[in-house]
């Protein structure tokens, strides 16, 4: 079986640690970076396989990575994790071919949703 690669790219030290405890206790392999570059490198190495990733990061947005990371790796599965829902970045980040957008997780219903999604983006990926 293929080892389960979660890349966690979130600017915000406290998120990015709350997200990985939340994964790592599900039992992914969880990478986490606050630079665009190592995220792309994770992709081309193929060690992530599901990317969570903030609205802002590394002074990119994610509007200019998402398509740079789907360039990286076509069968890689984004989700996007924001504080606030901007309908038309959510409507072109769909055209990018994102798979969910989730809220941070907040309270713990939020990190109920958020795992969700990712067992269902792993799911995913091992049907197609």
């Amino acid at each position: 079986m293929m080892m389960q690669g979660l890349l966690i790219a979130d600017e915000d030290v406290d998120s990015r640690k709350q997200m990985a405890d939340i994964f790592i206790e599900a039992g992914y392999n969880v990478t986490v970076t606050n630079s665009a570059a190592n995220a792309l490198h994770g992709i081309l190495k193929k060690t992530a396989q599901v990317v969570l990733i903030s609205s802002e990061f590394d002074e990119m947005t994610a509007t200019d990575l998402i398509p740079l990371l789907k360039k990286c790796n076509r069968d890689l599965t984004v989700i996007l994790v924001t504080n606030e829902i901007s309908l038309p970045l959510i409507r072109k980040l769909r055209k990018e071919g994102i798979f969910y957008h989730a809220l941070k997780p907040v309270k713990p219903e939020d990190r109920e949703e958020i795992r969700q999604a990712v067992k269902c983006a792993f799911d995913n990926r091992r049907s197609s």
